[in-house]
């Protein structure tokens, strides 16, 4: 067999390919990260240049099975595309649907080995052949028809990867990563060799090891089985030394392969997505609050409410873990938040994951076109979210069979007049209870309000409130008789269709209030505060010490001192608690500042900032030429 190589594109950080041995199969091309001294030539600027036969894998119908393949004379034809290579998924659920769609945005052809004829990828991919990924022979004959090897799902043969690797086929991530992540303690071994914190564990072997581990760390204990655990599947918990005999046998016995965790008290439950380039380079997406139902991620907070330090802490210990092991692709790092804020790891799943499908309409750069981004060997995208909030819903079957669909779809009716949502439908063709059917994610100004209209489908609120627009900037004042004043903010923004709240909140008389309104107003969805400042300005000062928010001071004009104190005041804020001001009694220019400030990050609003601009030159030039025209007198006398 001929030589082959490949080469990848430099100029947007590719790792080179290495040059497959003589022995290899034409479809063995594969990255190697490690061996500088196989570079190859420049090829494109633009795709990957993989070698003729590997440009051309053998390509059955739409569903074929195992190595009983029809060929449909597609074996000449070339895999045009920004990676001109195959991406072979192990797995067609629900998480290979959404890769082939993301595929399909970007030029780049995937192939999915799944047992199911009409599993959820089937209809979406470039090819799906029918088979078991962990079956060693179709998962070896699948492999020889793509490019590069990835997964949807991590129960599948590492040993067969592990021989694939050895004969040259491109596995992203690696097999050593999946046998790590396959065997659940041997994942809480591995990354606590990493230093990565996490809840104490060790394995049991016989009923009296496990009387010693609740000893060890009391109870409740959790007991889980080491393979083959997800979704709750695989975990018991143990109240009391009497009841570990019975969380065993529900676990299939000792036989089956436990270990014990000591029970995290945690507050909540955190997941951080992170992308590993073929590089080794590192992006993590911000970190959300995941909640269960019955043990199934059931809704998904993005981003999570916490500190920036907590945040950042996650994202760190997300990454670390991560960078621990090998391989290019997208992870989900499971974490616990305790009371005490530390962060602990529970677990990681080395492919898309629930967690992150609200990355598709949040983020500039989905977990899924993430993933192919990494495995094919493309820059990595941008993680950050285009939207201030989101929220994910799991569609779990409420129901068996046609009343479960039947419930499922009034759900989607509803969701389609929320104003943000977008319902994703897996077509899987049996409906189970607590089956996941789909997902809606709704995105908005702030956490509050998507939570707010998930209330709303949920509860079969009217379209009314469905469709009510949350304001964006808040006006408060201490008392009514600044209202006179504050209303003109609140014309201006109405005039610029800025949705808008007018609250009187007094400092001094219900500070309470002024203090939950501070604190509240940006979950909410508020952007910018207006505050009337009468006598001393108090309102607008503590405001801004409660809430991260800008605030702009009106100065109201009292009846002693003309409003100069209120002005002074404001402008003598102490350090690190910054307040804007206008002129004694000008909310009008208050409105307009606020409109300024959101216009930065709104096309729309910057747009009839600019138009009101140039409205009112144009007033000035025709007052002006009318002066000049008819002379002072008949100006002022029409």
């Amino acid at each position: 067999m001929l030589q082959q190589s490949s080469c990848c594109c430099d100029s947007f950080g590719f790792r080179p390919c290495s040059v497959a041995s003589k022995t290899k199969s034409a479809f063995s091309c594969y990255m190697d990260l490690k061996d500088k001294n196989k570079l190859l030539p420049f090829a494109s600027s633009l795709s990957l240049k993989w070698p003729q036969l590997n440009r051309n894998p053998v390509l059955a119908c739409r569903a074929s099975r195992g190595s009983h393949v029809t060929r449909v004379g597609k074996d000449d034809l070339p895999i045009h595309g920004v990676a001109e290579v195959l991406v072979g998924v192990l797995g067609g659920g629900q998480l290979g649907r959404m890769l082939c769609q993301a595929a399909s945005q970007m030029a780049i052809k995937v192939m999915v080995l799944d047992p199911q004829e009409n599993c959820p990828a089937s209809k979406l991919a470039y090819h799906h052949m029918v088979g078991s990924f962990d079956d060693s022979a179709t998962v070896q004959e699948f492999a020889k028809r793509c490019g590069v090897l990835t997964v949807e799902i991590e129960h599948v043969d590492v040993e067969t990867l592990e021989k694939l690797e050895l004969q040259g086929v491109d596995c992203q991530p690696k097999a050593s990563t999946i046998r790590i992540i396959q065997d659940k303690y041997l994942q809480k071994v591995h990354f606590s060799q990493h230093d990565i914190p996490l809840p104490e564990f060790m394995q049991i072997d016989d009923l009296e090891g496990a009387k010693r581990a609740g000893d060890l760390f009391g109870y409740p204990l959790m007991i889980k089985s080491k393979r083959l655990a997800y979704d709750g599947r695989g975990n018991a918990v143990a109240k009391s030394e009497d009841e570990l005999s019975s969380a065993v046998t529900a676990l299939g016995g000792f036989d089956r392969g436990l270990y014990v965790e000591k029970w995290a008290p945690f507050v909540k439950e955190l997941a951080v997505i992170v992308a590993r380039g073929r590089d080794n380079s590192i992006l993590c997406y911000p970190a959300v609050e995941t909640i269960h139902k019955e043990n199934i991620c059931h809704i998904v907070k993005a981003p999570a409410n916490m500190s920036w330090k907590i945040r950042e802490l996650a994202t760190d210990i997300a990454s670390r873990a991560v960078s621990s092991l090998e391989g290019a692709g997208v992870f989900a790092v499971e974490l616990f938040l305790t009371k005490d804020d530390q962060i602990l790891l529970n677990e990681v799943a080395p492919r898309p994951h629930n967690s992150g499908h609200h990355t598709i309409e949040s983020c500039y750069t989905s977990q899924y076109e993430q993933h192919l981004r990494a495995v094919v060997g493309l820059p990595l995208g941008d993680p950050s979210m285009k939207t201030p909030a989101a929220i994910m819903y799991n569609l779990l079957g409420e129901d068996e069979g046609e009343p479960g669909f039947h419930l499922a779809h009034q759900l989607i009716a509803r969701a389609l007049c929320i104003p943000g949502a977008t319902v994703h439908w897996y077509d899987k063709p049996e409906m189970r209870k607590q089956r996941k059917m789909g997902h809606i994610t709704i995105v908005g100004p702030s956490v509050g309000n998507v939570e707010k209209l998930l209330d709303s489908m949920l509860n079969e609120e009217s379209s009314e409130s469905q469709s009510a627009v949350a304001p964006r900037v808040g006006i408060v004042m201490g008392s009514d008789s600044d209202l006179p004043v504050m209303k003109d903010a609140a014309k201006v923004l109405n005039m610029f269709g800025v949705p808008n709240e007018v609250r009187i909140v007094s400092a001094h008389r219900t500070p309470e209030l002024m203090y939950s309104y501070a604190l509240s107003a940006r979950e909410r969805g508020i952007q910018v505060i207006i505050a009337g400042a009468g006598g001393a300005a108090h309102l607008p000062g503590m405001v801004a010490a409660l809430t991260p928010l800008p605030v702009i001071g009106v100065p109201v004009r009292a009846s002693t001192l003309d409003g100069v104190d209120s002005l002074l005041s404001i402008v003598q804020m102490p350090r690190g608690v910054p307040v804007a001001t206008v002129a004694v009694n000008n909310a009008t220019n208050a409105g307009l500042l606020a409109v300024r400030m959101l216009s930065v990050c709104d096309a729309d609003l910057l747009s009839r900032m600019s138009q009101y601009q140039e409205d009112t030159r144009n007033e000035v030039l025709t007052k002006a030429e009318k002066l000049q025209k008819d002379g002072w007198e008949s100006y002022l006398n029409p």
